[in-house]
């Protein structure tokens, strides 16, 4: 039995397309949904994130006037990390990298 999964209302339009790509694409569980949900959450903040970075620009200056990273740079980074995990998770990352991570550069092997 197929179920056909909606992505949820609050998602943004370029998620719930992802959302709607996946679950096409893709044979899901209920508990995987949730997966995907939080991680179509998270690309959302990242995106939220990206456009105010864009705006306030990265780094803003202190009371002492020395620069700091701008909040939104670290909610960023974080969203980012956990999307790509999530989507590491579900299986949905590009590759067949034995270890999850890159081919080593030739230079590097042993």
């Amino acid at each position: 039995m197929t179920t056909q999964y909606k992505p949820p209302k609050h998602l943004s339009k370029d998620a719930a397309a992802f959302f709607t790509g996946a679950v096409a694409e893709y044979e899901f569980e209920p508990h995987h949904i949730i997966l995907l949900t939080k991680a179509c959450e998270a690309y959302d903040r990242a995106e939220d994130a990206r456009k105010v970075i864009a705006k306030e620009g990265m780094t803003y200056q202190d009371r002492f006037g020395s620069p700091r990273a701008h909040p939104a740079v670290a909610i960023e980074r974080d969203s980012r990390i956990g999307m790509a995990r999530l989507f590491r998770e579900l299986g949905l990352d590009i590759g067949e990298a034995a270890s999850g991570r890159p081919p080593a550069l030739p230079a590097n092997r042993r």
